[in-house]
């Protein structure tokens, strides 16, 4: 196990490595990509045993959401290439004769700072734009998903030298002390307020940082929708992992002439997925730790529960559980929920929910259920959230092509797909001019130049 004593020579010895220059080749990269894959594919057996023990997550969901980074590798290496090249761009007549190019150029050695609740994929996906763009990286695992962190802390050991990736085991301490070196980025998926430390932490090196964080994520649902597949991908988004989703529904804005019919679905569809006591069913999760448990059963307290509401701290079992009756001041809506725990608030008009929706920090996603065209483009229009999901939830995340990331206080910076190549790689401009001619206008003298630069630029 790495200790943290060791972190400042890890770090001296990475920055040396990216000094020979060797994570630039772009068949190196390739061959780590390639390496990393096998390792996730023969460890498959050994992750979904940990997520187990950590989450109890079943071995479907195991595949679905975290061995799933299998596909995000493929994809990355089928497109690495076209990513990598210089790309010319135009130039005015003024530059003539002389090309332009944009470089793709890593940044260096690079902190990756994983959650608890997504434990595997949340640090093998952004690994793999790191690797890609050519960085070092030194990789911090949660704690909190113990057996998680080793695993991952195992599996990188085995295939990488510690000059090229690391990880650094531990709670607090190690975290803060990561935090205090110099690194050329800092990549963070976690809560708002951790968020808002790493970054004041960032600012003393002038390190920028990418911030996944959350917040809470709304669901509209307006009256002309299919009500049997609403309520599915309703349930399947808000209770996945135990509800430990950063951007599953974190409460639902119901148009008020369908609200009894939804709120009935919902709870004949939690028991077509779970049965009749989700507590015995293998398919539904755990709360990771008693001090979530705990939080999560504080929640419980006010409004009206509809559906759910067992619990049983000494399994960390929260059941999934429907709320009616909260107001806007209810302590549920005054902080993400992360949890299975649905509360459920109705309008309306539309601009009411979307008014609602304004009044909060800007959520990492936002659900929409309307197949009106005109509706779902009102809603586009007048609010702001990292990503918008029309008609369905969570499946936006699946899409490479799509950068995922937040929006104010839910995140900056994004990354998937060419969005994490572009996040942990500097586009270095470069302009290459010819000798063979060359415009005087720009040299002095500049007597009798003044009317033709004018009449150049357009003033």
């Amino acid at each position: 196990m790495l200790t943290t004593s060791r972190i400042p020579d890890v770090i001296e010895a990475q920055r040396q490595f990216f000094a020979t220059g060797k994570t630039k080749d772009l068949d190196f990269r390739i061959e780590q990509l390639e390496r990393l894959k096998q390792a996730v594919i023969d460890s498959k057996e050994l992750v979904i045993n940990a997520l187990n023990k950590d989450l109890k997550k079943s071995e479907v969901e195991a595949y679905l959401t975290e061995i799933g980074v299998i596909r995000e590798v493929n994809y990355v290496l089928k497109h690495l290439k076209s990513w990598a090249k210089p790309k010319t761009v135009a130039r005015p007549i003024d530059q003539f004769p002389s090309v332009a190019r944009i470089y793709p150029d890593p940044l260096g050695v690079v902190l990756i700072i994983s959650p608890w609740n997504y434990p595997f994929q949340l640090t093998i996906s952004p690994l793999l734009g790191a690797i890609a763009a050519g960085n070092c990286v030194t990789l911090k695992p949660s704690e909190i998903s113990s057996h998680t962190s080793r695993l991952v802390a195992d599996l990188i050991r085995k295939t990488f030298d510690p000059s090229y990736i690391a990880v650094v085991e531990g709670g607090v301490e190690a975290s803060q002390d990561l935090l205090s070196q110099k690194f050329d980025h800092i990549f963070f998926t976690g809560g708002t307020q951790i968020g808002k430390i790493v970054m004041e932490a960032a600012a003393k090196h002038l390190t920028p940082v990418t911030l996944e964080l959350g917040g809470k994520s709304p669901c509209i649902v307006e009256a002309d929708i299919d009500l049997p597949t609403a309520c599915k991908r309703i349930v399947w988004g808000k209770f996945m992992n135990a509800g430990q989703t950063c951007i599953a529904p974190d409460y639902l804005l119901v148009n008020r002439r369908i609200k009894r019919d939804l709120l009935a679905g919902i709870e004949r569809t939690i028991t077509e997925f779970y049965g009749q006591n989700p507590a015995n069913n293998p398919d539904y999760g755990r709360i990771i730790n008693h001090k979530q448990f705990d939080r999560l059963q504080g929640l419980l307290q006010e409004g009206e529960i509809l559906v759910g509401g067992q619990t049983d701290a000494g399994d960390r079992y929260i059941a999934p559980t429907v709320i009616d009756g909260i107001s806007l001041t209810s302590p549920i809506m005054q902080e993400e929920i992360f949890g299975p725990i649905l509360p459920v608030l109705d309008y309306d008009k539309l601009d009411e929910a979307i008014a609602l929706i304004n009044q909060k920090p800007k959520p990492l996603a936002l659900y929409l259920f309307s197949n009106d065209k005109q509706k779902q483009q009102q809603v586009l229009r007048e609010t702001s959230s990292g990503g918008v999901c029309l008609n369905d939830t969570i499946m936006h995340l699946g899409v490479s092509e799509l950068p995922f990331g937040g929006v104010g206080e839910s995140g900056m910076g994004a990354y998937h797909g060419k969005a994490s190549f572009d996040t942990f790689s500097h586009r270095k401009s470069v302009l290459e001019k010819s000798f063979h001619f060359d415009l005087d206008f720009r040299y002095p003298p500049y007597k009798n130049k003044l009317d033709f630069i004018k009449r150049f630029i357009g003033g």
